[in-house]
């Protein structure tokens, strides 16, 4: 096992996301029909920018004990996506047996998907996980609705 060399998505952890998202619409990026009233897609190049709600992102990760403008938690989660649930359980004992601390184990989530968290050295999160509705393309990149 060994993690390829990329990222899928960057989540950002907002205060208002309608508020973010027209900042980032007014940059003149798009976006993805996959977006909805509790978070933001826009499929940049070989990369998904991600907008979701600040303390959300931090229940999502199960982090608690975070306000929605807290700088106690940076707000911010890099995403491996994977093309199945074991691919998942997989590369978290994987970043774990290299020295990364599981935050949340892999489980079935809301949204429809399988994810875990893990924090590496330095306690920056990476979002693990599988999502049925965002297949990956050959290079492994994210493919979202226009």
């Amino acid at each position: 096992m060994k993690f390829d060399r990329r990222i899928s998505m960057i989540t950002l952890g907002v205060e208002d996301i309608a508020e973010a998202t027209a900042f980032y619409e007014r940059l003149g990026w798009s976006r993805s029909s996959a977006s909805q009233e509790s978070v933001t897609f826009f499929a940049l190049d070989g990369i998904v920018l991600g907008l979701f709600g600040r303390k959300a992102l931090a229940e999502d990760a199960g982090i608690e004990g975070v306000e929605e403008n807290a700088s106690s938690f940076s707000g911010v989660a890099l995403a491996y996506n994977l093309e199945s649930e074991a691919e998942v359980d997989a590369a978290l004992a994987f970043a774990e047996s290299c020295g990364a601390r599981i935050v949340k184990p892999a489980e079935k989530v809301f949204w429809g998907g399988y994810s875990g968290y893990f924090a590496d050295p330095d306690g920056h999160l990476w979002e693990v996980a599988f999502n049925p509705f965002s297949p990956l393309d050959e290079n492994g990149h994210m493919v979202l609705p226009e």
